[in-house]
């Protein structure tokens, strides 16, 4: 998709409504969006450090989860099932070449 499609300021606001629904459905687990898209959390906060080098991975996590990486762990993350884990290697197997 060339880069003319959205501007600039376009997708800025929408990445931004990304992130504010990600951190607001803190029911949907990382290993489910991995499973269903073949992305999480956690590969949003790499796409922000690697445009912007200056960060760290934990300043690009927090961005992402709108408060420290651990802290939302243990608030929120649930122990990943057998099944939950099967869909997210066969997602994650769809996204060779995709980076």
């Amino acid at each position: 998709m060339p880069d003319s499609i959205v501007n600039d300021a376009v997708a800025a606001t929408a990445f931004r409504r990304l992130l504010q629904h990600l951190q607001h459905r803190t029911d949907v687990q990382n290993v489910d969006l991995m499973g269903l898209a073949g992305f999480c959390r956690n590969c949003l906060s790499d796409w922000i450090q690697e445009a912007d080098k200056t960060l760290t991975k934990e300043q690009a996590r927090e961005i992402v989860y709108g408060m420290p990486y651990n802290e939302w762990k243990a608030r929120h993350q649930a122990d990943a099932t057998p099944d939950q884990l099967a869909r997210m290697k066969e997602s994650v197997a769809k996204n060779a070449g995709s980076h």
